[in-house]
């Protein structure tokens, strides 16, 4: 059993880490973002077409992103969610390592928290290592980034590095103002169609 407050001190700010990777990710990069934090964490980065938000969809951020890295191997595709949402679906990680898409790399931004029902801790905030559970899922580019120095040597290799990859980013457990993306689930998907294949997505 572990300190379930320590993520109430990390040093890392996932909001900070979401600009960080939104700005140096290029015109290249698609984005899925899980349901909670993350949405709003990117949208507050600089919403835009190329990002997929999830409404609603508890553990599937990884499977979708995964669809998206087979169907277009051309283009990056960083998933970027929460710690709760990857332990939802942690089966989903067994399939990428099947699957082995090397343009994709899966972010999970831990807080320990189950951020949006109360913040109760999850299992991170005990004994559960996400990135050791996508090691031996058999995704071969795995590591836990704990602080900024580790982030920024990390970066290049999240945008840019051989995936599948995971790379559980540990930030601080805390309440932020919403920033919230179109609900329009219509209008979300086809934003990102038309940025994925220009007007003959919507057609």
């Amino acid at each position: 059993m572990t300190d379930s407050s320590r993520a109430d001190s990390f040093p890392l700010h996932r909001r900070d880490i979401a600009k960080q990777i939104f700005d140096s990710g290029g015109e290249n990069l698609l984005i899925v973002t899980g349901l909670g934090s993350t949405n709003w964490d990117f949208t507050a980065a600089g919403d835009c077409e190329r990002i997929f938000p999830l409404w609603g969809a508890m553990g599937g951020a990884i499977p979708l992103g995964l669809g998206l890295a087979m169907a277009r191997p051309e283009k990056r595709v960083l998933v970027a969610t929460g710690d709760a949402d990857t332990l939802m679906g942690l089966g989903s990680l067994t399939t990428v390592a099947v699957q082995m898409p090397d343009n994709l790399t899966i972010t999970v931004f831990d807080n320990e928290r189950y951020g949006e029902t109360g913040m109760q801790a999850t299992a991170t905030a005990h004994n559960a290592d996400i990135a050791a559970i996508a090691a031996a899922s058999g995704i071969p580019v795995t590591g836990t980034i704990r602080d900024q120095e580790e982030m920024d040597t990390a970066l290049p290799e999240v945008l840019e590095g051989r995936g599948p990859a995971v790379f559980v980013i540990k930030v601080r457990a805390e309440k932020l103002p919403f920033v919230l993306p179109p609900k329009d689930g219509a209008y979300l998907k086809d934003r990102f169609r038309i940025a994925l294949l220009g007007d003959t997505g919507i057609v």
